[in-house]
């Protein structure tokens, strides 16, 4: 049970970086990486709610920190992959951004899915939420 109080640690911690990063580049280049961060358009019945942003910050935080504890799970069946974590999450993270980027041609206020700039910034930030992981759990004791 202690691991996976950590690994939530994790995800928040990890999640708020890639909410405060999103933002920055968002309010910096206008690419809309913070708004499709934080977009549910697509998703039935809560999409046609219109959230408070604090509340789609939240929804994002829940996202992040299944994703750790999904990155934990993964170590305790194979606990050698603790020398590669860092790689394993980045990578694993920006397998998760490239699977997610398609739903932004769901919505009008996401960039557009030709919208190269924002593919780019959108798996960085992706990389770096999955390195934070990685970091978290290489080193872990």
């Amino acid at each position: 049970m202690k691991g996976f109080l950590r690994a939530a640690g994790y995800g928040l911690i990890g999640g708020l970086i890639l909410t405060f990063l999103f933002k920055w580049i968002e309010s910096s280049t206008g690419e809309k990486v913070y708004t499709f961060l934080l977009n549910v358009d697509y998703i039935p019945v809560i999409g046609d709610i219109a959230f408070p942003e604090w509340v789609e910050v939240v929804f994002h935080l829940v996202v992040s920190v299944a994703v750790a504890i999904g990155f934990h799970l993964m170590y305790r069946l194979k606990p050698s992959w603790k020398k590669r974590a860092i790689t394993i999450c980045a990578v694993g993270s920006i397998i998760i951004g490239i699977a997610l980027f398609p739903t932004t041609a769901l919505s009008d206020r996401t960039p557009e899915l030709t919208d190269g700039l924002s593919f780019v910034y959108w798996l960085l930030g992706h990389a770096i939420f999955g390195a934070v992981l990685g970091i978290f759990f290489r080193f872990e004791k």
